[in-house]
């Protein structure tokens, strides 16, 4: 029983795209048809639109989206962000996490199959181009192995040239999200050279994204990404993915004329493994290397029409329902997700909408006390702080406003620069008749163009009259 569940599990033992001396299979997967691959198709173009539109979309005269990771300046929706902004950023990234968690206990890898860029670039872009040049995948296969001759040289060349200005433009729009689509701009119409560094980064990128969808491929998806692996542990019997559904499926076997042999609903044609990315047998069950793209599910409905069975031989479904026929989303770890990612929602919608446009802070500087001043006078000096988190330039001034004083900037006036951060120290100076403790209230409003950015709450010391 142990040798026969271990020849049964074998194909667990090594990826379909590698063969036992290590040596790489090349995958020619056939052209899918099918209403899956064109709602994926449909669902690629939107993402691609809102990829390639979105550097040139602005809201009041700025950028709808930058992500400068180099100097730390982020927009995201028109809203800027700052190093200042590192709890919210951090915040982000543990929702997104978790709804991927979520999303992979109840729905499988549904983000690998429809949203990830490796697979919409791969699928949608490249491999149509591909199709489009050298045919299905048999014509691609006669063309491998055929002679260089003038059609081979032209078809390979023109595929090639056009991959790698694909991958230019992809490097292009990459550092569009980084800089700017109004300084990429002047950057294409200046000379290289004036640009140098930026210029080789843009085609280093470019080469590795030619790499990767030129050559490496599935690869990217069954080796090097993690996920695969994790949805292991992240998945259990009512996660939705895509299955065969073996109890109606078999015995498996060819539909032959005048034998009453009694089979399940496959004819064991092998289009779902023709038409796979990563050269998988879906029918073995889940795989690390199923990337969820639903090609299987169209080839083989296409084939119960044809042979007038049922469609859903293969589907997206449960083990559950496929073994028991029972579908249970609300699982305690689908739950346990769902509410933190309720809360974690919660709290980053308040801290947005609640998030000022102007962060500031006001102490006392350490190590003083008070110190006295003619005509009876006594001044504490106090450190300033000020983030800006607009993308206006503020002229800054302070006023005190529960009590009679003034207010004396040591340094140049504070003219806040958009996203900036400025620091200065001040004098605050009372008469002693204005004080009656010890400890006295503050209240300092910071005013920008006459309206109060905030009043701080702070405490003077002096030595009561």
């Amino acid at each position: 029983m142990e040798q026969e569940i271990k020849t049964v599990e074998s194909f667990r033992d090594s990826i379909a795209t590698v063969i036992k001396e290590g040596k790489r299979i090349w995958i020619y997967s056939k052209k899918p048809s099918g209403k899956l691959y064109n709602a994926r198709t449909i669902v690629s173009i939107i993402l691609l639109l809102f990829l390639f539109g979105a550097p040139f979309i602005k809201i009041g005269g700025h950028p709808f989206i930058i992500l400068n990771v180099i100097e730390r300046k982020f927009i995201l929706f028109g809203l800027p962000f700052g190093p200042h902004d590192f709890h919210l950023f951090a915040l982000i990234m543990i929702a997104f996490i978790v709804s991927i968690f979520l999303f992979t206990v109840v729905y499988g890898r549904l983000f690998c199959g429809w949203i990830c860029p490796q697979t919409v670039f791969m699928e949608m872009v490249f491999r149509k181009i591909e199709y489009l040049i050298e045919g299905n995948s048999n014509k691609q296969k006669l063309l491998n192995k055929s002679g260089w001759n003038a059609n081979k040289i032209l078809k390979k060349s023109s595929k090639q040239i056009i991959f790698f200005a694909i991958s230019f433009l992809i490097a292009n729009f990459f550092l569009a999200y980084i800089i700017g689509i109004d300084k990429l701009q002047k950057y294409i119409s200046d000379s290289p050279s004036e640009h140098f560094g930026t210029f080789t980064a843009v085609l280093i990128l470019s080469g590795f994204f030619y790499f990767v969808f030129a050559y490496f491929r599935e690869q990217a998806c069954t080796i090097v990404c993690p996920y695969g692996r994790l949805q292991d542990v992240m998945l259990d019997q009512n996660s939705i993915v895509i299955l065969y559904d073996y109890k109606r499926g078999e015995p498996r076997g060819k539909i032959r004329k005048n034998e009453v042999i009694v089979l399940g609903d496959c004819i064991d044609c092998g289009l779902c493994v023709d038409v796979c990315p990563t050269g998988i047998d879906i029918r073995n069950g889940t795989q690390l290397e199923c990337v969820n793209c639903t090609a299987c599910i169209d080839a083989c409905n296409n084939v119960m029409e044809k042979v007038k069975r049922p469609g859903g031989l293969i589907r997206y479904t449960s083990k559950n329902q496929i073994e028991i026929g029972k579908q249970s989303f609300f699982t305690p770890r689908a739950v346990g997700y769902s509410s933190v990612l309720f809360v974690l929602t919660v709290i980053i919608l308040f801290m947005v909408i609640n998030r000022a446009p102007v962060e500031l802070s006001v102490l006392r500087t350490p190590g003083l006390l008070f110190q006295e001043q003619p005509n009876d006078k006594i001044s504490n000096i106090y450190d300033l702080k000020i983030v800006n988190k607009t993308f206006n330039h503020l002229p800054v001034y302070l006023e005190l406003e529960n009590i009679n004083g003034e207010i004396i900037l040591i340094g140049k006036d504070l003219n806040m620069e958009p996203q900036g951060v400025s620091e200065a120290k001040f004098l605050v100076i009372l008469h002693k008749s204005e004080l009656k403790t010890m400890k006295t209230p503050l209240q300092i409003a910071v005013k920008s163009n006459n309206k109060v950015l905030d009043v701080i709450q702070t405490s003077f010391l002096g030595k009561v009259k």
